[in-house]
């Protein structure tokens, strides 16, 4: 994903029982009110940036959601929830300010929501990738993850790396603006050929209809999407080669590049959570494993 600059994942783009998101979304900003429609103040580079204090004086702070599980999104009872929203709640209690507040998006309207100032973060497990690195600074990882397919029951393809659904002319499809289409890319498949699908929810049904032969996404969210299917599975986790090099993919807060005092402050924190195990408490309930907790750092998957 060359791939939308500000996508996943996520869910790494070299360009970061459910619902559709999209439902979700629209719930919440109805549920919500209007939130992405007033614009945060603009930010003063002066000393990083004056933020923080103004999330302290306003007790709240906007937070960017692409409605995507685990990591950001609005539950079947209309609750802010995912791995981002909670250890946002923690870190920025810590900070002073008591409330976060959802903004719901698109994924590749993330990027460009937070600096048009519709939100103060990101905060959907956005990947962390050079090309992103140049339009936004990020905290520092708070998870890593490798890719894996979602395919049929059995997986009579034996479809397990990106090369084999290339040899094995596979109808492969992936998310919105996901890294995965790069993945794929790499390998050697025509991006042309590849089916574009909402989210993880519309690739599952693509591939439970026959559709596909095989939906990409992270580990994380093939092996929670598939949990209820009757006719579909998730692949075994492995790193995407880039450059023939395999790549371990982190996910991190986002924030506009005037505010390195609220980056900072916040990677602190974060720190703190880390060492003290508490992290992995906050991310463990969404289906993360302590083989997904990390010690990465934005400059390293910046590439700088």
């Amino acid at each position: 994903m060359a791939p939308p600059i500000g996508n996943d994942r996520h869910t790494s783009g070299h360009t970061p029982g459910h619902t559709r998101r999209a439902l979700l979304a629209g719930v919440a900003a109805g549920a919500l009110g209007a939130a992405g429609c007033t614009r945060v103040a603009t930010a003063s580079a002066t000393s990083g940036g004056e933020l923080l204090d103004r999330l302290k004086a306003q007790g709240v702070v906007r937070l960017g959601i692409a409605g995507e599980i685990p990591f950001g999104y609005i539950d079947k009872d209309g609750q802010l929830t995912g791995e981002a929203p909670k250890l946002a709640e923690a870190i920025f209690k810590r900070l002073g300010v008591d409330k976060v507040q959802p903004v719901p998006t698109e994924f590749g309207s993330l990027i460009p929501g937070l600096n048009s100032q519709q939100f103060d973060v990101v905060a959907a497990g956005m990947y962390v990738t050079p090309e992103r690195c140049a339009q936004v600074i990020f905290a520092d990882p708070d998870y890593q993850v490798l890719d894996a397919f979602v395919v049929r029951k059995g997986n009579p393809k034996g479809l397990h790396t990106y090369k084999d659904v290339v040899a094995k002319k596979a109808k492969f499809a992936t998310g919105t603006g996901y890294a995965q289409i790069q993945h794929a890319v790499d390998a050697g498949y025509k991006q042309s050929d590849i089916l574009i699908v909402p989210d993880q929810v519309a690739g599952l049904n693509a591939v439970e209809a026959g559709r596909v032969d095989v939906f990409a996404g992270t580990a994380l969210t093939t092996r929670a999407v598939v949990k209820k299917s009757a006719k579909a599975e998730s692949t075994t986790p492995f790193a995407p080669l880039v450059d023939g090099k395999p790549r371990i993919d982190g996910g991190a807060f986002a924030f506009r590049p005037t505010e390195t005092k609220l980056r900072d402050a916040f990677n602190a924190e974060l720190h703190k959570l880390k060492k003290s195990g508490e992290l992995f408490r906050i991310l463990r309930p969404f289906g993360f494993s302590k083989a997904e907790m990390t010690n990465l750092t934005a400059k390293e998957l910046c590439g700088g």
